[in-house]
Parts: C-alpha cells; sequence; structure tokens
C-alpha cells in the first residue's frame, strides 16, 4: 500500500517475519513480538523492554496527545546489517522514510513533528516502539532527521502532536 501526504510517499511493505526487529521488544500482549504482529495484536497492546512494562494509549487519548521533548533518530545502524529490519508493526523499516518510533502512541498513528531549533515540521507514520534510553519522547527516521534539520547533531528538542488524515 502507498499513499502521499504533501511532498511524502508512505510505502506500507510488510517485512518477512524472519527478519530481526528493530528494537528490543521482549514480548507484545504476552506473546512473542512476532506472533503478535502475525496475530494483528499489535495497535495498543502492552508490551514489555527489558523488564520494563509499557502500555500504550487509547485511540481516544492519542487523538489529542501533544508534548514537548527531546527527539533522536535511527536507522543507519540497520543498513549495516544483512536483509532487512521489521518495525514492532510488522512493516519493513527503511531509515530512509518519513516514519518514528513512539513507546505509548497506537500504531500506526501520524504525527507532525516540530523542530523547535529551526522551527521547520513534517508529518511522519509512527510505526515502531522507542526510544528506550535516556528521555527522549521519539525516535526518527534518519531521513527525517535530515529534513528536519538534526541529523548530524543526534538530538534536538521537538514538539509532537498526533494529526488526522
Amino acid at each position: 500500500m502507498s499513499y502521499k501526504i504533501g511532498s511524502f510517499t508512505f510505502d506500507v511493505i510488510s517485512a518477512p517475519s524472519e527478519w530481526p526487529m528493530t528494537s528490543d521488544i521482549e514480548s507484545i500482549d504476552g506473546l512473542s513480538p512476532k506472533e503478535a504482529v502475525r496475530q494483528g495484536r499489535v495497535k495498543n497492546s502492552p508490551y514489555v523492554v527489558k523488564g520494563k512494562r509499557y502500555v500504550p494509549m487509547s485511540i481516544a487519548k492519542a487523538a489529542t496527545y501533544h508534548e514537548v521533548g527531546t527527539a533522536s533518530w535511527y536507522g543507519n545502524e540497520t543498513l549495516r546489517q544483512k536483509d532487512g529490519h521489521m518495525t514492532a508493526n510488522g512493516e519493513a523499516f527503511d531509515p530512509g522514510k518519513p516514519t518514528a518510533a513512539h513507546k505509548l502512541l497506537p500504531l500506526p498513528i501520524h504525527v507532525k513533528v516540530t523542530n523547535l531549533a529551526n522551527n521547520r515540521s513534517m508529518i511522519l507514520r509512527v510505526n515502531d516502539r522507542g526510544p528506550f534510553s535516556g528521555n527522549r519522547i521519539i525516535d526518527l527516521s534518519a531521513g527525517a532527521a535530515k529534513k528536519l534539520g538534526f541529523y548530524n547533531q543526534g538530538t534536538t528538542r521537538v514538539k509532537v502532536e498526533t494529526v488526522e488524515l
């Protein structure tokens, strides 16, 4: 499936089940991550990372979500590994696409991310879980970090708000 939002094209491609996950999720809804993806039990199911249980917010609560905090980016590490990687949503991860990882938003969902240092903003598809280190609120794909102007810095302050398409 493909769809466009402004100048961005979102290609939603299911990842083969043998691909590794991009995050360290131990379980989703009490199942192995790949079994939860196979059963379609990911959208707002509780999951465990490094022994900590996360409970995603409801779709109703996510509709009014907005937060200011630190964003980081991920993705280049997956380019050095054989084959590809699967997001927590079961999609093929492409570090060049406008996607993101969030700990508590239901998957998938779209957010507008604004870099507060330069006021650049863009719409991203949240299809993965993270970040799980530090006090960061969202992890963007490397491509999104480049477009928002903080790729070389590694992190920046952002405003994140859900959008309805």
